[in-house]
C-alpha cells in the first residue's frame, strides 16, 4: 500500500475541519488533500523515471509537508535535506542520490541551481516558508484530484542521509512498509486519542519531525499547531491548546526558562534525537507535573524503544529509553557476539519491520551493518536492565548530537585541518546545559606556524559547513593524546573537557 493512502485513511470525516493551524494561516484536511494532489500532478508531468528522487533543501513550511505527501502520492522517493547545508555538503547528496528534482529555498536558488544542473539534475524549483516559490506557481496550474501510485510495502519511499566516523554520508533507504509499520506501532503504544492536538515545532527534514510527529498526527487525524521554527515564548503561549508535544532536549531546556508554562491540558511530552539530562527530566516534572517520555531511534531504523505511555504498561524512568517497542527485537552483545548479562554494557543490535533495507548504492556497507543472523548493529553501546529497559551509555560510531542534530567529527575535522595554522584536530562532544552536547575542537598548531586564533577558526568553519556542526569552542593544545597504536584518545579529551560548559 502507498503510505499516503494509509495516512489519508486517518483523516477525519469532516475534511473542512482544521488540520494545521500555523498561527497566521489555517489549513483544512481538504487543503492537504487538494494541495498534495496538485503538487503530485505537477511532479507527474515532469516525465521522471520510476523511483526518481526528489531532493528538498527548503525551510519548514506546511507546503513543504504537502510536498512530502505529494512525492509519496506520485510514487517517487523523498530525500529531505537540512536547509543549513552549504554547497560542498549539498554537492555530495546530489552526486550520490542523483535526484531528478531539487526543491530549494528561493534565497539559495542561484548557487543551488548551478550546482544541481552541473550534476545532472533536470529540474530545480523554489519553495519558501511564506507560501511562495516556483514550485507552487507550477502546481497551481494542475488539477486537485490525483490517484496515488500503486506501491508495495517493500518499495522505496525515502532516503535519509546518515554517516559514521568516516564522515562520508550514506543514504538509508526506508520503504513504505518501514514507515507505516512504525507509525502504526507508535499510534497504539503512545495511546493517541481522538481529541489529541500536536504542537509541532520540530524540523521536517529528519525522522523525529517528519516520520514520528507528522505521521502520528496525520494517521490519527489530529490537529497540528504548526511552527516553522522553534521559538520558546511562542511555543509556551500555545501549549495550553495542545495535548502532545515532541521535542529535542534543547527545547525543554529553553521552555523551562519561560515564566508562563501551562501544561494542564497536556497528555504527553516526548523527547528524542539526543540524550536528555536527568536534571532536565526532573526539573520538567517538578515544574509541570509531567514525566517526559524518552524514546530511541535512528535514521536506519525509525523508533526502536520507548518508555511506556500508559501507566498500566509501566513507569517512565529518567535516563533510560524504555523497553523495545512491540515487534522490535533488541539485544546487547559483546565484541565476540555473545549475549551480555543484565546491566552489562555492549553493542546494541536490533531487527524488526521498521529496520531499513540498506544503504543507497553501498552493498558492502549494508552487509557490514548487519550480523550474519540478520540483526542491524546500531553502533551504539547500551545495557539492558532486569526490567527490560534500555540505557544508552555511549556511541561507538563517535557521533556527537548537538541540539538534536547529528554531527560527525571526521567531517568537521576535515574542514579544520585545511585552515591556516592548524596541524591536526580532534572533534568531540561534551555535556552542554542547552544543547545536550556541544561540539568542541582540540587543535594543534601547524609545524613552524604561530598558534591559530580559536575564534577565527570558528568563524572560518561557519562559511564552510552548517552552523550546528561548527565548534562552540576551539582549544589549542601542543599535542593530541594518543595510544600505543597512535590513535587519538578522544575519550581522554572528553574527560578533560567535560566541565567546559558547566555552570559557574
Amino acid at each position: 500500500m502507498n503510505l499516503y493512502t494509509a495516512l489519508r485513511a486517518g483523516f477525519p470525516a469532516d475534511l473542512d475541519a482544521t488540520a494545521i493551524d500555523s498561527g497566521g494561516e489555517r489549513y483544512s484536511w481538504r487543503d492537504l488533500e487538494r494541495g498534495s494532489a496538485m503538487l503530485a500532478n505537477w511532479l507527474g508531468r515532469l516525465d521522471l523515471a520510476p523511483g526518481s528522487r526528489v531532493a528538498v533543501h527548503a525551510d519548514k513550511s506546511v507546503e513543504g509537508l504537502m510536498l512530502y505527501l505529494a512525492v509519496l502520492r506520485a510514487g517517487l522517493v523523498y530525500l529531505p535535506l537540512n536547509p543549513a547545508y552549504q554547497a560542498g555538503e549539498l554537492a555530495h547528496f546530489i552526486t550520490d542520490a542523483a535526484p531528478g528534482v531539487l526543491v530549494c529555498a528561493g534565497r539559495n536558488f542561484g548557487w543551488a541551481s548551478k550546482l544541481a544542473f552541473q550534476h545532472g539534475v533536470r529540474w530545480v524549483f523554489t519553495l519558501n516558508d511564506d507560501r511562495s516559490g516556483t514550485l507552487l506557481d507550477r502546481a497551481l496550474q494542475m488539477g486537485d484530484v490525483q490517484q496515488p501510485a500503486a506501491r508495495e510495502a517493500g518499495d522505496l519511499a525515502a532516503i535519509l542521509y546518515t554517516s559514521g566516523t568516516t564522515g562520508l554520508a550514506k543514504g538509508a533507504m526506508l520503504s513504505h512498509g518501514n514507515l507505516l509499520s512504525n507509525a502504526e506501532t507508535l499510534k497504539d503504544f503512545w495511546d493517541w486519542q481522538p481529541d489529541d492536538v500536536l504542537l509541532h515545532a520540530l524540523p521536517i527534514f529528519h525522522v523525529h519531525g517528519l516520520f514520528v510527529a507528522s505521521h502520528g498526527a496525520l494517521l490519527n487525524g489530529s490537529l497540528m499547531l504548526w511552527f516553522n521554527r522553534f521559538d520558546a515564548p511562542a511555543v509556551a503561549a500555545r501549549l495550553p491548546e495542545a495535548t502532545v508535544f515532541m521535542g529535542v532536549p534543547t527545547m525543554y531546556v529553553r521552555l523551562l526558562q519561560e515564566k508562563a508554562l501551562d501544561a494542564r491540558r497536556m497528555r504527553l511530552f516526548v523527547s528524542g534525537s539526543a540524550p536528555l539530562l536527568i536534571e532536565t527530566w526532573r526539573d520538567w516534572q517538578a515544574r509541570t507535573g509531567h514525566a517526559i517520555l524518552e524514546r530511541y531511534g535512528m535514521s536506519e531504523t525509525l523508533m526502536l524503544s520507548s518508555n511506556p505511555c500508559r501507566p498500566e504498561d509501566g513507569e517512565r524512568l529518567a535516563g533510560t529509553v524504555g523497553p523495545a517497542l512491540p515487534g522490535v527485537g533488541l539485544r546487547i552483545v559483546r565484541d565476540d557476539g555473545t549475549p551480555c548479562a543484565v546491566d552489562e554494557p555492549g553493542h546494541v543490535q536490533v531487527r524488526g519491520p521498521s529496520v531499513f533495507g540498506g544503504y543507497w548504492q553501498l552493498p558492502q556497507k549494508t552487509a557490514e551493518a548487519f550480523t550474519a543472523d540478520g540483526w542491524f548493529d546500531t553502533g551504539d553501546v547500551g545495557r539492558l536492565g532486569a526490567n527490560g529497559y534500555l540505557t544508552l551509555v555511549g556511541r561507538s560510531k563517535d557521533l556527537v548530537i548537538s541540539g538534536g542534530f547529528n554531527v560527525y567529527p571526521a567531517e568537521v575535522e576535515a574542514v579544520l585541518n585545511e585552515l591556516p595554522g592548524v596541524g591536526e584536530s580532534a572533534v568531540i562532544g561534551v555535556p552542554h546545559p542547552d544543547f545536550g552536547e556541544a561540539v568542541v575542537a582540540v587543535v594543534t598548531p601547524r609545524a613552524g606556524a604561530a598558534a591559530p586564533d580559536p575564534e577565527a577558526l570558528i568563524e572560518a568553519t561557519k562559511a564552510r559547513i552548517a552552523g550546528f556542526k561548527c565548534p562552540k569552542r576551539v582549544i589549542v593544545a601542543p599535542e593530541l593524546p594518543r595510544n600505543a597504536m597512535g590513535k587519538v584518545q578522544k575519550q581522554l579529551l572528553r574527560e578533560r573537557h567535560a566541565a567546559l560548559f558547566a555552570p559557574g
